[in-house]
């Protein structure tokens, strides 16, 4: 019988549910606002104990995924490493199981390299200072530290300004995408408005679906129309998800090219996963709940 892991780390999907651009910066980066959730349908990273640390990358989606030192989970590893030489004492397999499509707006390696570094923090006699590695989380890339953390937020800045909410209503959402690679940066290079108005103020607290829905009525995802010029199908698969039974919001997460309905209930966001599979062939869709805090 096969050894268990030391340890196993989840890296769940982060939905863009709003985002506002609201200023290019002189750097070349943006401002964004972002209303940020997480869905519970995750990439997973397991380790084992090992003479040095390795990576291999399996699933659905590994295939053309390097596992070099390139990689965001390997140099998650080393940085950490670096930070705190003694405090993971063996060398470390990791299998990383690539469950999520691609860049597809879904956090991504991002979400990975997050994995990675609680995965670090965990195996020590005493967990890293969560201030320390979000320090260390936002050198590796501008959403790591939002995805370090895996819960509802408002994100400012480029990433670097997050403000967890203390509260979230339990949604469910239907995630769809096409299969269609999308680059951020040429998304970026279409929008026409680098200063858009930010977010409306949230209510407080936040609690129901309704609520939520009626909020999200007043945002935009300010990447998607830019991103339907390049991937038209975002557009036919938002309209099919607002369609269906339940739906309070469809809309891109990210960049794209991924949509997601937002549901009140499990049941209406299983029903609309099965209707959008029976349509559509090859994409990738997923049902499942949204990650809340806890109380």
């Amino acid at each position: 019988m096969a050894s268990p892991p030391l340890a196993l780390e989840a890296a769940p999907a982060k939905i863009n549910l709003a985002l506002h651009v609201t200023a290019k910066r002189a750097d070349g980066y943006h401002d964004l606002e972002s209303l940020v959730a997480f869905a519970d349908v995750a990439d997973e990273l397991e380790a084992y104990a090992a003479p040095v640390d390795s990576l291999a990358i399996i699933g659905p989606f590994s295939k053309g995924l390097s596992s070099g030192s390139s990689n965001l989970v390997a140099r998650a590893v080393a940085a950490f490493r670096q930070a705190w030489p003694d405090h993971v004492d063996t060398g470390l397999a990791l299998t990383l199981s690539k469950n999520l499509p691609v860049a597809a707006g879904l956090g991504g390696g991002s979400a990975d390299a997050a994995a990675a570094l609680r995965l670090m923090s965990s195996l020590g006699k005493a967990p890293i200072p969560m201030d320390e590695l979000m320090a260390l989380a936002a050198r590796l890339g501008a959403d790591v530290p939002m995805c370090l953390l895996s819960v509802p937020l408002l994100a400012q800045g480029v990433g670097e300004k997050l403000t967890p909410l203390a509260a979230f209503p339990a949604c469910h959402v239907v995630l769809v995408n096409p299969l269609i690679e999308v680059s951020t940066a040429d998304v970026f290079r279409r929008l026409r408005s680098h200063d858009n108005y930010p977010l409306p103020e949230l209510p407080s607290p936040l609690t129901r679906p309704a609520q939520l829905g009626i909020w999200l009525a007043e945002t935009r995802n300010d990447l998607e129309p830019p991103a339907r010029k390049i991937v038209p199908v975002i557009g036919e698969l938002v309209e099919r998800l607002r369609d269906a039974q339940g739906c309070i919001l469809s809309r891109m997460s990210g960049s794209g090219a991924t949509v997601f309905g937002l549901f009140g209930s499990s049941a209406q966001a299983h029903q609309a996963a099965h209707e959008l599979r029976s349509q559509t062939s090859g994409y990738w869709v997923a049902a499942a709940p949204l990650i809340v805090p806890e109380s």
